[in-house]
């Protein structure tokens, strides 16, 4: 290959990784934000009643599989 073709495909390499790394820094945050806010959430009041129906609303509209329901 010549000089500039191996020169052309380490910047587009360089760049690929930049965007790698700028997706997990964003997933990173995105992790961060989610666990704030479910843990804001978890303390608001009658959090603890609609979790309790959530499951039961589940648990009333998932298929039984094999007689089980997971």
């Amino acid at each position: 290959m010549k000089e500039q073709t191996l020169v052309e495909m380490r910047n587009k390499i360089d760049t690929l990784g930049q965007v790698v790394q700028k997706i997990y820094m964003e997933m990173q945050n995105l992790s961060d934000l989610s666990i704030g806010t479910h843990e804001l959430v978890k303390r608001f009041d009658g959090y603890d009643a609609a979790i309790e129906k959530l499951k039961d609303e589940v648990a009333k509209t998932e298929e039984p599989k094999d007689g089980l329901i997971e």
